[in-house]
């Protein structure tokens, strides 16, 4: 069973349920999985289902940033609970200490020195973590990295 048709037969389920905040989440991830499929005129393998999911629980961390901002704790409360729906769908994510590894065995893999070295750094990097780590946390991990082997 493909990712999209497993979110589809839990989507269903969770209408059964009677579970909305599933549901809903559910239905939400189906419509951008369809959307892309759509723009990219062909079925969604499940590599680029696993894309949109991770880009929908991006938007769901924006939006808890900008809740919390504005003093809305319900409504991020409610993006996390929809990232905890989504996670599942997504691969295993890696833990910092994972990631620190990955960054150093690149670093030395590159032969990078410095921090203008960070693009062939992350070019190498992100194809290992695609999907598994928020780019964000690999890019400062990885600055962080470089800076320490440019002052070393």
């Amino acid at each position: 069973m493909s990712l999209t048709e497993q979110l589809r037969s839990d989507m269903t389920t969770a209408m059964r349920d009677g579970d909305t905040t599933r549901r809903d989440t559910l239905r939400m991830a189906i419509s951008a999985a369809q959307m892309a499929a759509k723009d990219k005129r062909a079925p969604l393998t499940d590599e680029e289902a696993i894309e949109v999911i991770g880009r929908e629980v991006k938007r769901r961390r924006e939006s808890i940033l900008a809740y919390e901002g504005a003093g809305r704790a319900d409504l991020a409360a409610q993006e996390k609970a929809e990232i905890d729906i989504l996670a599942a769908y997504l691969p295993e994510q890696l833990d910092e200490a994972e990631v620190r590894t990955l960054v150093t065995e690149a670093v030395v893999a590159t032969g990078a020195t410095s921090t203008r070295d960070m693009g062939r750094v992350m070019g190498h990097l992100m194809p290992k973590v695609k999907g598994r780590a928020d780019g964000k946390v690999v890019s400062a991990l990885v600055n962080e990295e470089l800076a320490r082997a440019a002052g070393a």
